[in-house]
């Protein structure tokens, strides 16, 4: 627990009102920048128009690309092509996973001109990755993925034959992350009930990574107590909105920090897979099925390794979010399972099979899913435990 060793992390700029710093940061290190955003998020918000008056005052030049969707290879590889013959001097992501993702991939290959299909891990050559990258800043608008503190540039290619892969290294985290919670004003219910799940789920899952190690064990409970207290108000619009958005926010950043440096499990094994075949948004695979791999997970370990460590700490997860002692172990594994299943109906996601997944494709998504997540689960699991998994949740 106490022999770690911490990958490379951006500066984080954290609270209410830092997206003001954003131009003199972008000035820092140059006159030309790419501004990649989503869509909606913060291009019809008054940060936009503030943001470009400030940049222009700088006289600073920029130029703007919109993702839309989950990014795909050939996106990047237009992208790419599009501004290699405009010197960059740092790309800016604002938005959500997304557009963080594209913008951390752009940054990473605008310079050196080859597709990103040549270093996506599971798929093609699997060339070493050597740069250059050009600085990246990102400043993410919703709190779910935590991109802006990993090295990953997650892709997607959706359909029968689709993939969902990383273009990762260390020489793509973010210079700077600009964490600003007001940005999160604009997030409509439900991109906060799944992005709010995603971010969950990875600090739980974290938690009881194999790899796991106090110094995210400290991150990933401090992150849990927010998203705890945040999440549900937040979605409902009850109480005080600030307070929820800065939790929320904080809790997606440590999200980001703990599986960067430990990796995730089962839910994000799954994920992949889902993702790519199915137009599954990522949090809301998560959100639904948090619960039953919780639940599988234990099952399993009170079946086969009654020693792992990771049920106590499932145990003291449950202490956490549930606000209480338990006097028997059990107890505490029905609550916590209980409760993450009140969360997912709370929040109104919807079932797998609302997005066409079916019983008879099981076996596809169980061969796929066996990617770097699902090799930090604190056990593996057997094809038929997965399968309990997901047809809890079809």
């Amino acid at each position: 627990m106490f022999n770690f060793s911490i990958a490379r992390l951006p500066r984080i700029e954290f609270g209410t009102g830092v997206i003001k710093k954003l131009p003199d940061i972008v000035a820092s290190y140059g006159s030309r920048i790419l501004l990649v955003t989503g869509a909606r998020s913060f291009i019809n918000t008054s940060h936009w128009q503030a943001l470009i008056d400030q940049l222009q005052q700088r006289t600073i030049n920029w130029q703007h690309c919109v993702v839309a969707e989950e990014p795909s290879p050939a996106l990047i590889d237009d992208l790419v092509k599009t501004y290699a013959d405009h010197p960059l001097d740092v790309v800016v992501g604002i938005g959500g996973g997304s557009a963080l993702d594209a913008a951390k991939a752009i940054a990473g290959l605008v310079k050196i001109q080859r597709s990103v299909m040549d270093y996506l891990e599971g798929v093609g050559p699997e060339l070493p990755y050597q740069g250059p990258s050009i600085p990246f800043i990102a400043v993410p608008t919703t709190a779910g993925t935590g991109s802006e503190a990993t090295k990953n540039a997650v892709l997607s290619v959706q359909g029968k034959n689709g993939f969902k892969k990383s273009f990762r290294h260390d020489k793509l985290v973010a210079e700077y992350a600009i964490i600003d919670p007001d940005l999160l004003a604009s997030c409509p219910p439900d991109v906060i009930a799944a992005n709010g799940m995603d971010a969950l789920t990875q600090l739980l899952e974290s938690y009881v990574s194999a790899k796991s190690k106090a110094f995210t064990d400290a991150l990933a409970i401090s992150g849990m107590h927010a998203a705890r207290d945040a999440l549900i108000p937040l979605y409902r619009q009850e109480g005080e909105l600030q307070t929820h958005r800065e939790k929320m926010a904080y809790a997606a950043l440590l999200s980001g920090i703990t599986l960067a440096q430990v990796g995730l499990g089962a839910v994000h094994g799954l994920a992949s897979p889902l993702g790519a075949f199915y137009p599954i948004p990522h949090g809301v695979v998560c959100g639904t099925l948090v619960a039953p791999a919780t639940r599988i997970n234990i099952q399993s370990m009170l079946a086969r390794e009654p020693g792992n460590k990771a049920l106590a700490k499932y145990l003291h997860v449950a202490e956490i979010l549930c606000q209480k002692r338990f006097v028997d172990p059990q107890s505490a594994y029905n609550a916590l399972i209980n409760l993450l299943a009140q969360w997912t109906s709370e929040l109104a996601l919807p079932r797998l099979s609302h997005y066409g997944l079916q019983e008879t494709a099981l076996d596809k998504v169980i061969a796929n899913c066996r990617g770097s997540s699902m090799k930090t689960n604190p056990i593996v699991l057997e094809d038929e435990e997965i399968r309990q998994i997901l047809l809890e949740r079809i």
